[in-house]
């Protein structure tokens, strides 16, 4: 019998104790999220190419192509990329230390293996560093105990976005994991729309962004850090509402960054909380009535009483 001891209901992960790691396996979900924008039917806001959080790590969800659907599966248990079709093939590869090179060029033979004719993109976005995948091997490292790490907090933090989803009967996102800003998000839509964007993402097109944000959004989500920065839940509406900077919000531990346009809740206050659960949904709720309430949204149409 196994003597190991129980993961952490909220494990802890600094930023910086796996930089290296985080950052391979942004440019790894890039080049399988790219699948999906190849194979998939448009969606509005980009719907149609996020990933999703499951039982075994991140997956495509089904997508189709000329021999019937496919999927492409992170395995986080056992560190494994999989891809499944629907004829019954299952084709597999390592998640072990390798580039970002290595990587894409195994991956794009595991698709030409099974017949799965895919367009991608091979340049990463979103990012300052748009290396090309097929040349990128400064990128080279894979924790395989931060990434279980990391997938356990996606977990948690998939089911506390979707329980607070619940509680919208507006248009409201799925939760997604955005493979571009690596970052899980759901997102609550007024039903109005939005100014032009302004765009200036990295290494993104403007247009793109603009019919990511076409319409009126209360957002909000978790991101692993990066750049100096620790991990945090977050919560943004766009356009910004007159005062949003300034609004009380829940806990006390909240505050809002003026050089993201954000409130933050420091994930290792959440970690180390004796009500993990309570406090997420308290920030999710009190950033999204800041946002709700400056803008005149038609809160009594759009929430579930």
């Amino acid at each position: 019998m196994s003597t190991s001891p129980a993961p952490s209901p909220w494990p802890a992960l600094p930023a910086d104790s796996w930089t290296a790691t985080r950052q391979t396996l942004h440019m790894w979900t890039q080049i399988v999220g790219k699948t999906r924008l190849a194979l998939s039917p448009m969606l509005n806001h980009w719907w149609q190419v996020p990933l999703y959080v499951t039982p075994r790590g991140l997956s495509t969800g089904s997508m189709p192509y000329a021999g019937g659907a496919c999927e492409v599966v992170f395995d986080f248990h056992h560190h494994e990329l999989q891809l499944y079709t629907s004829d019954g093939e299952v084709r597999r590869m390592a998640l072990a230390p390798r580039s970002v090179a290595d990587f894409y060029h195994e991956y794009r033979s595991l698709l030409r293996a099974a017949d799965v004719a895919a367009a991608i993109w091979p340049v990463p976005v979103e990012v300052e560093d748009a290396t090309p995948f097929a040349q990128d091997r400064h990128h080279h490292s894979y924790d395989a105990d931060a990434v279980q790490r990391f997938w356990q907090i996606l977990l948690r933090a998939d089911q506390l976005l979707g329980e607070f989803r619940g509680h919208f009967t507006g248009k409201a996102s799925p939760v997604h994991f955005f493979w571009g800003s690596f970052d899980l998000a759901v997102t609550r839509f007024s039903g109005r729309p939005a100014p032009p964007h302004p765009g200036g993402v990295p290494n993104l097109a403007d247009w793109v962004t603009r019919e990511a944000y076409s319409a009126e959004v209360s957002s909000a989500g978790w991101w692993p850090g990066g750049n100096g920065q620790d991990a945090a839940f977050y919560s943004y509406a766009y356009p910004t509402p007159a005062g949003f900077g300034t609004a009380p919000v829940r806990p006390d531990a909240a505050s809002f960054s003026e050089q993201l346009g954000e409130f933050l809740l420091p994930y290792e206050t959440v970690r180390t909380a004796a009500d993990p659960r309570r406090l997420v949904l308290d920030f999710l709720q009190s950033t999204y009535e800041a946002a709700a309430n400056l803008a005149h949204w038609d809160r009594r149409h759009l929430e579930r009483h």
